[in-house]
C-alpha cells in the first residue's frame, strides 16, 4: 500500500484514462483541435475537466465563473454538468480563442447557459462585484494569466458564496515552484500565492496532484 501519491508515468496515466474517463465527443473534438494550436499546452487535462464537472454536481451548483475561457473546454464541461437553469460566466480577452469556445457551447447544446464577457478579467470581476454579485457564485475556476492570480483569488473569493468552491489551475508550474526564487516572475507569484492560501483562515484548502496541480479552496 502507498502512503503517498504515486508518480504517474505514461502507462499508468493511460490506464487511468482507460478505466475512468467519460469524455463527450464534443469535448474530445475540442481537445484534439486545441492540441494542434501553438498554444495547445494551455488546455486543461480531460480528467481534470471531468473532476470539476463532478464537483459542480456535488455542490448542486447553479452559478459558476470561468476565469480564462481559452477554447472552452472547462466552461463546456461545467455547463454540461449544470442543470438546465444553471449559468456559467466566462471571462477572457481573446476573440479568436473564444470563438472556438462558442462553437463548442453550441455543439454541446449548452450555449444558453454560458455568458461571455470579453475584457481584462480583473475589470470584469470588479464589475460583477459592483453589480451586487458578491457571495453569489457556487463554483469558480481560475486558469488565466498567472501574473494576476492573486488579484483573481481575492476578487473571486468575494464573489464566492460561503461553502462555495474555487479551483485554481497550474499551481505546480510544471514543477518550477520547487525553485521559485530562481524562476520567472509568474512562478514566483504562484509560489507566493500557494503559501498565502495555506495560511488563509478564510478558506479550507486541498492541493490535488492532477495535471499541473489544482488547488481547491472552500470559502468559510
Amino acid at each position: 500500500m502507498a502512503n503517498q501519491t504515486l508518480a504517474m508515468n505514461d502507462t499508468l496515466y493511460d490506464y487511468m484514462l482507460s478505466v475512468s474517463l467519460r469524455e463527450h465527443e464534443v469535448l474530445r473534438d475540442l481537445r484534439e483541435r486545441t492540441a494542434k494550436m501553438s498554444t495547445g499546452g494551455m488546455q486543461i487535462a480531460p480528467e481534470q475537466g471531468q473532476f470539476m464537472a463532478m464537483l459542480v454536481q456535488i455542490l448542486g451548483a447553479k452559478k459558476t465563473l470561468d476565469v480564462g475561457v481559452f477554447t472552452g473546454y472547462s466552461s463546456t464541461v461545467v455547463a454540461m454538468a449544470l442543470s438546465d437553469d444553471g449559468r456559467v460566466i466566462g471571462l477572457d480577452t481573446n476573440k479568436e480563442w473564444t470563438k472556438m469556445a462558442q462553437q463548442a457551447w453550441k455543439a454541446a447544446g449548452v450555449d444558453h447557459k454560458v455568458s461571455l464577457k470579453l475584457g481584462y478579467a480583473v475589470d470584469s470581476l470588479k464589475a460583477l462585484l459592483n453589480e451586487g454579485e458578491e457571495g453569489s457564485f457556487d463554483f469558480v475556476f481560475v486558469d488565466a494569466d498567472k501574473q494576476s492570480y492573486d488579484s483573481y483569488y481575492e476578487l473571486c473569493l468575494k464573489l464566492l458564496r460561503v461553502g462555495g468552491v474555487m479551483a485554481l489551475d497550474n499551481v505546480f508550474q510544471e514543477g518550477k515552484v520547487l525553485n521559485a526564487e530562481s524562476e520567472a516572475e509568474q512562478v514566483q507569484i504562484i509560489h507566493a500565492l500557494n503559501k498565502k492560501i495555506l495560511n488563509d483562515s478564510r478558506v479550507n484548502v486541498s492541493l490535488l496532484p492532477i495535471a499541473d496541480g489544482l488547488t481547491l479552496v472552500v470559502k468559510k
